[in-house]
């Protein structure tokens, strides 16, 4: 069975309402990232770091999956799909998607601010000052903030290395280490570049640049992929 791997980036999520923090009307926009995407914002204000990500599941709650999402799901009936996603929403899971590697995190998990490995899947719930893992240490949100190491990144450059498709999805790949993934292809792979944009990428041979939204763009590749 051939592999296809997906790298998908807020673009997906967007077209589910998502907001995003590079939108004009993102709700990134309300807030700086040192105030609440850093390790240093947690140190200085946790309780405001806490409240940022609690909206972000609260509305996370309210949206659905995509024609996007749908359309990666339904590529597994011929194809051993790989999701490796820059987002920490959980609608790749809510499509039904069986392989997902999140690169960045989980929003509906906390972990503890001691032990890396005391995780908890919290759902929509909210987390407040006070919530401790069973070791008796704050929760924090289980996300890869900016500055910090993004841990999968190695086993997602040994998944892409192993694709015979690999397509990149709603992201700009302007967000380092993960656009460096598209490197790790094999040359002779197919690659599908999905981005309204149409942004050049260097260097990487086989790549079709299909210019449209992901709701749109993802359903016509996979249609032309499960008749191939």
């Amino acid at each position: 069975m051939k592999k296809i791997v997906v790298l998908t980036g807020a673009g997906v999520s967007a077209e589910s309402g998502i907001r995003t923090f590079r939108d004009s009307d993102g709700m990134w926009e309300e807030y700086s990232i040192e105030e609440v995407a850093t390790y240093d914002a947690w140190l200085k204000n946790p309780a405001l770091v806490l409240d940022f990500y609690n909206k972000r599941r609260q509305q996370l709650a309210k949206v659905k999956p995509n024609a996007a999402h749908l359309a990666l799901k339904q590529l597994e009936e011929k194809y051993d799909v790989t999701i490796i996603t820059q987002n920490v929403d959980d609608l790749h899971e809510r499509a039904g998607s069986s392989k997902i590697l999140h690169l960045h995190g989980e929003l509906t998990k906390v972990r503890s601010t001691v032990d890396q490995n005391l995780i908890y899947d919290i759902g929509y719930k909210d987390v407040g000052l006070g919530d401790t893992c069973e070791s008796g240490h704050q929760l924090r949100p289980h996300i890869v903030w900016f500055g910090e190491a993004v841990p999968m990144i190695e086993h997602a450059a040994e998944i892409v290395a192993e694709a015979d498709v690999f397509m990149v999805v709603g992201t700009s790949l302007l967000v380092y280490p993960a656009a460096g993934l598209i490197y790790y292809a094999p040359p002779a792979s197919a690659k599908y570049l999905i981005d309204p944009a149409g942004m050049h990428v260097s260097r990487v041979a086989n790549l079709e640049v299909i210019r449209k939204k992901a709701g749109e763009g993802v359903p016509e590749l996979v249609d032309m992929l499960m008749n191939n």
